[in-house]
């Protein structure tokens, strides 16, 4: 690895300059404004590095604390708490599950924090129209200003009760998305009714119609329609459905949305390799600003702290952990050995500080070495230590990032039985 560290540290400085220039194309997977960019890159010019970590530190104890609260309503038997088990890769019967049954299960509000992310909130809102929610207060009663936004679940057609909730949502300036469910059940009966005549395809097309019908009839313009198989969200439309979501959220809710999301694709598993990406930089430049303090150690310490909480995340992230991996090898009849024989890097678990140090001495010994003897040369030692500092931590992150990314791809692949990579 060691013969790639000058063109990977020509690529860091070209991502770096890239990033600081406060193009606001960045903001997407960075998730900082361009008025924080330019304070940063203003402090860093004028030699204030303090004020650059303090800034770079607030930002990202902001991001690692954004709450995230979703609505899921509909009416009863909708689907709503599966629904809510499925996008959090829970079985029904697994701890923290939303409870499921053929009647209306959900009798008040119900939070269920995400496993991983508990920051992130999945409500199961009671049924509309049931005897303790009338249509009329619903809102109301619901909490309305809770929630980021709402998905509206149908299993059937939609009716005026879901055009008056989606009015009202959007009358007080908060996003709603459609979703029809059980689209599964739909196609297994036609196929069954009509075994020779059936089309999934025109099929699909034929619900998504009547449902833009019925909420057009009922003066929803334009309405856009998820079909969801709550069971399997790799199938339909939940993909079109998390698009959305990403491009119309404020980029710091759809980058605590999109971690959160289930491992069903192979673009879902790109998006979140390019937000993780676009965190680097910050993680790189608190490291920087810790080496150029001269107290021997300080700056190791500092980076082997932050790479064994990123590559830990970075795995959690991608299901690269004992749990994720036994539920996904269950979801698709699968020994879980046979995924993890295409695993390179290690799983969550295995990550210490131990590991760390071994990697940071493999792939820049001699920097930290170097690191430490600059630092004491005034002002230039000081950009030169944080320099290399920032150098070496970039590299082993993206570094890192990459095979996981890669290995998470093999994982899936293989679970769908297809031609690994």
């Amino acid at each position: 690895m060691a013969e790639k560290i000058p063109r990977e540290f020509a690529e860091q400085h070209e991502s770096l300059r890239d990033t600081m220039s406060g193009d606001n194309s960045m903001e997407e997977f960075t998730c900082i404004t361009p008025e924080d960019l330019t304070d940063i890159k203003n402090a860093l010019e004028g030699g204030r590095m303090a004020d650059a970590v303090s800034k770079i530190k607030e930002n990202r104890n902001a991001l690692d604390n954004i709450k995230l609260n979703v609505a899921i309503t509909g009416e009863s038997g909708s689907g709503k708490s599966t629904f809510i088990n499925v996008i959090r890769n829970l079985g029904d019967e697994d701890t923290g599950a939303a409870i499921t049954g053929v009647v209306e299960t959900t009798c008040g509000l119900q939070p269920y924090p995400h496993p991983k992310y508990p920051n992130v909130t999945f409500w199961d809102l009671p049924g509309i129209g049931t005897p303790n929610f009338k249509s009329e207060n619903y809102l109301e009663d619901v909490q309305f200003s809770r929630y980021d936004f709402f998905i509206i679940l149908g299993c059937g057609r939609f009716r005026d009760v879901h055009a008056q909730l989606a009015r009202t949502i959007q009358e007080r300036g908060k996003k709603f998305y459609f979703a029809r469910s059980k689209v599964d059940t739909d196609l297994e009966a036609s196929k069954k009714r009509r075994p020779k005549a059936y089309n999934e395809q025109r099929i699909l097309r034929e619900i998504r119609e009547d449902c833009v019908k019925c909420l057009q009839a009922e003066g929803i313009s334009f309405p856009q329609i998820f079909l969801l198989c709550n069971f399997d969200l790799d199938k339909y439309d939940f993909q079109q459905l998390q698009e959305t979501l990403e491009h119309e959220l404020p980029s710091h809710k759809s980058h605590t949305l999109l971690l959160a999301m289930p491992n069903i694709s192979l673009n879902i598993l790109l998006k979140k390799k390019a937000a993780f990406q676009g965190q680097i930089w910050k993680l790189a430049a608190l490291s920087a600003g810790v080496a150029a303090v001269p107290i021997p150690g300080l700056s190791v310490a500092c980076e082997v702290t932050v790479l064994v909480k990123a590559l830990q995340d970075y795995c959690k992230s991608f299901g690269l952990d004992d749990e994720s991996l036994t539920k996904l090898a269950q979801k698709f009849d699968r020994p879980v050995e046979e995924l993890k024989a295409v695993i390179k890097s290690p799983l969550a678990e295995e990550i210490s500080a131990a590991f760390v140090r071994k990697l940071l001495t493999n792939v820049g010994g001699a920097l930290m070495c170097v690191e430490y003897l600059v630092s004491f040369i005034p002002v230039i030692g000081s950009l030169a230590a944080g320099g290399i500092s920032y150098g070496t931590t970039y590299y082993m992150l993206n570094s890192f990032l990459n095979e996981v990314a890669e290995d998470a791809q093999r994982v899936l692949l293989k679970a769908l039985k297809e031609t690994e990579i």
